[in-house]
């Protein structure tokens, strides 16, 4: 399922724990039923003219007597990249494609386990024993790389 509406791109706002869009709808987009079929689901959204997709949950719908306010809560490994280019177009007027996910509510919550590591005061990070170095994985990689040239 997807729909395009005209809306105006309200604000981006991001705390510790996550970032939220929103979006002002008038006028007769704001009838369409789509919107609040897909509320609750995970998105991507697309502002055209801005070449980056970001996948949302698509928070909620509010309605009053002047406008519809669309949320969405854009997934946790967004690149800065990505947010920044929509951030431009916040504060104007823009068609905003929204997309239904194949990704479930369940896999955009989830979280992924990160390596552990300790920040030296020189600044350099400093990872668990057992670790793979950069170099070594260069080495690994060569060393595969000449096992399949001989093949």
């Amino acid at each position: 399922m997807q729909v395009t509406v005209k809306a105006n791109f309200n604000k981006q706002t991001k705390d510790s724990k996550k970032e939220l869009i929103q979006f002002y709808v008038k006028g007769d987009d704001e009838k369409k039923q789509e919107l609040s079929q897909m509320t609750r689901e995970v998105v991507e959204l697309q502002i055209e003219g801005v070449e980056e997709k970001l996948t949302c949950e698509f928070s909620k719908t509010t309605k009053d007597g002047k406008k519809t306010t669309l949320e969405f809560i854009v997934k946790g490994d967004t690149s800065a990249e990505q947010s920044f280019n929509f951030y431009k177009k916040a504060g104007s007027d823009v068609t905003l494609h929204i997309v239904e996910s194949q990704m479930s509510i369940d896999e955009f919550n989830e979280s992924h386990d990160g390596i552990k590591y300790q920040v030296e005061k020189d600044g350099t990070a400093k990872v668990e024993d057992g670790q793979l170095s950069l170099d070594e994985f260069e080495k690994e990689e060569e060393s595969e790389s000449k096992l399949q040239r001989v093949k």
